[in-house]
């Protein structure tokens, strides 16, 4: 048994470390607000403005929201746009056959996305749904003219585009590349998206580099106020993301919490016990 638990173990080290050595895009920390109604009620209102249009939550029902502190008077006066009863699931109109011809693919299903995407000792699912959201660049080049610094060359467009306002993108990347001979060569690849997605690329030939895979990328906005607003909404919207995932994942750890301190009592009553009941034995 001993031997399987250290077998786990080790899988769970040695998938966190690929995931950590993959020359990806770095995941950055959300703010942790899934203990914000107010928050999460935010969250909830942009998922049904921006993302309920082509992704469904078909595990969710309207109501459900009311365990974030609205009433069913909120629901039907802000977030029911083309449905009567606030039973009815989060489901959209779209067919899978449509969202395959526009999009290319079928946009998944938004239920427990934050799971799906969260890591054995790693990021969490809101942590890269935050990353992700907040690092689409505009890209001439894609067909949707919009690209992905998390996710490169992703089928889907920037939903958010209007709230982040424009913003410009430096990626600067070290990595090999081959010449005309096969042999391996360390670059050094600088490329700048301006605000409307054209870029500028250059490279760098670093002759004496003994380094790793590296890839740092910045954005540079024009509206430093808009788009803290724009991350703050980010971070709402990932947070609902999170909580839709497992709505009773509070209540788990505060029961979670009441059962390790039953057991840790129960474990020193039956230390007492043994101990009492071997004492003339000995």
């Amino acid at each position: 048994m001993i031997k399987k638990l250290l077998g786990v173990l080790a899988l769970s080290l040695t998938c966190t470390f690929a995931y950590a050595a993959d020359g990806g895009a770095q995941i950055q920390k959300a703010p942790d607000r899934i203990a914000d109604l107010a928050a999460l009620q935010n969250g909830a209102k942009m998922f049904v403005n921006y993302c309920l249009n082509c992704h469904s939550a078909s595990a969710m029902r309207y109501n459900k929201l009311m365990d974030l502190g609205l009433t069913e008077e909120d629901i039907k006066k802000n977030l029911l746009f083309t449905r009567e009863r606030v039973g009815d699931l989060m489901t959209i109109s779209m067919t899978p056959e449509d969202a395959k011809r526009w999009f290319g693919t079928t946009p998944p299903d938004l239920s427990v996305i934050a799971r799906a995407k969260s890591t054995s000792f790693g990021p969490s699912g809101v942590d890269y749904i935050y990353t992700y959201l907040s690092t689409f660049f505009r890209d001439t080049e894609r067909k949707t003219g919009w690209n992905n610094v998390v996710f490169p060359n992703v089928g889907m467009p920037n939903p958010l585009w209007e709230l982040e306002g424009p913003r410009s993108l430096t990626d600067v990347q070290v990595h090999q590349v081959p010449d005309e001979a096969g042999n391996m060569h360390w670059v050094k690849t600088t490329s700048i998206f301006d605000h409307n997605g054209y870029a500028e690329i250059t490279n760098e030939k670093l002759a004496n580099y003994h380094g790793d895979v590296t890839r740092t990328t910045t954005f540079d906005s024009k509206d430093a106020k808009t788009f803290a607003k724009f991350e703050n909404d980010v971070a709402d919207l990932s947070n609902f993301l999170g909580w839709m995932a497992e709505p009773v994942q509070l209540e788990r750890r505060e029961i979670g919490v009441i059962v390790m301190i039953f057991l840790v009592l129960f474990l020193l009553i039956a230390i007492r016990m043994n101990s009492t009941y071997w004492k003339h034995v000995r």
